[in-house]
């Protein structure tokens, strides 16, 4: 995989760039919809590209190694062919999915054990087995085998299970580098950087991944119960040492001022199941605000979701309307309101990355970041 980094705005570390894929070129900032089983919930491909403009979107190796099942997606020649999307796709390893079972999985230095949560049938994800099934759903860019450690995790506990996490990532890149491809295009292994909200453990990690020399490089373990400035801390601590010409992904992260605090940071890369799972709840972001649809302050407002219209949503249907389909419990009201989201999700990194070359990235941040937070 190959990244052209083309611009690092002014008075920031926000970066503008491209990668090429198998399927296609990808510019960054990037936000990538999740679609967990092959399909981001409730959206059409169709949707997604025309009106959302997704260029990316992301699988999950837990979820799709237990349903529909290696054996399927193989015999239909991997995931792009299975479900019909024909530009990139990135695979989330599983660990953070094996990791949440809680009492009914097992660390052990081989790997994870763990029951399905589907039927409580028995499995073991190692780092090798990670490492082939990612082969076989045929991503474009594949994760890392890691242990996501919660935010609150105490200094001994994050040490030991960043330890682990870096033995594991040695057996992923041997693995790699001893498989090739099946669907007759290239594929590319990222490691993931670990450490909790402690320093030397961040800089530990992300001086071992900068040693392989991979293609790109992602961030775990973050937005997952620690404080946001730790978060944004721990952000800066890995930058300082990750390659500035590889891209930089922020994993599972975040609300859309996180985003923008991470492009900032010199993050390219970001994913999140809230713009579709908010979204289904009634929660929607725009760039002057949140907005709780199903508020009865809404009922008699004919005026569009976002004025100045990130997508079609905020042209066909107002404010009065949605509220009306969620209230009545119409399923369209759901999918219009993740679109919506999503579409407002991909306008922003597309507008960051038009602020970085025009190096008025970081006033414009600041403006936005005060509107975002504001409850509409």
């Amino acid at each position: 995989m190959k990244f052209d980094l083309k611009h690092i705005s002014v008075g920031s570390k926000a970066r503008a760039g491209q990668f090429h894929t198998g399927h296609g070129v990808v510019e960054t900032p990037v936000f990538m919809p999740v679609g967990t089983v092959g399909s981001v919930k409730g959206i059409h491909f169709k949707d997604l590209k025309e009106d959302i403009k997704a260029r990316i979107i992301l699988g999950n190796t837990y979820h799709l190694y237990l349903r529909p099942g290696i054996e399927v997606l193989e015999s239909a020649g991997g995931l792009h062919r299975f479900n019909g999307w024909d530009r990139p796709i990135l695979t989330d390893s599983g660990g953070f999915q094996v990791f949440s079972l809680g009492d009914i999985r097992k660390i052990t230095e081989e790997g994870a054990k763990f029951q399905s949560h589907i039927d409580g049938s028995r499995h073991l994800f190692t780092p090798e087995r990670v490492v082939d099934i990612q082969r076989s759903i045929g991503a474009d860019i594949i994760m890392a085998f890691d242990e996501c450690t919660p935010g609150d995790a105490d200094y001994d506990y994050a040490k030991k299970s960043l330890e682990l996490t870096q033995r594991w990532l040695d057996r992923c890149m041997n693995q790699f580098s001893m498989t090739l491809p099946k669907y007759g295009y290239d594929q590319t292994l990222f490691p993931i950087v670990q450490g909790c909200v402690y320093p030397d453990l961040r800089i530990k990690a992300a001086e071992h991944v900068a040693s392989f020399q991979a293609d790109g490089y992602a961030i775990g373990g973050l937005s997952v119960g620690e404080k946001e400035e730790d978060m944004y801390a721990m952000i800066e601590v890995v930058n300082e040492i990750l390659p500035i010409d590889k891209p930089r992904y922020l994993m599972g992260v975040g609300n859309p001022v996180n985003i923008l605090e991470g492009i900032d940071r010199g993050i390219d890369m970001f994913d999140c199941v809230m713009p579709t799972r908010n979204g289904r709840n009634g929660m929607l972001f725009t760039r002057y605000g949140v907005i709780n649809i199903r508020n009865q302050k809404w009922a008699n407002d004919f005026s569009p979701v976002d004025p100045d219209g990130t997508s079609f949503v905020d042209t066909q249907y107002t404010k009065a309307y949605l509220r009306h389909l969620f209230q009545s419990g119409e399923m369209l009201g759901p999918m219009i309101g993740s679109i919506h989201n999503l579409a407002f999700y991909l306008w922003l990194v597309d507008e960051a990355r038009k602020q970085i070359f025009l190096g008025t990235f970081k006033p414009w941040k600041e403006q936005m970041v005060a509107q975002m937070r504001n409850r509409l």
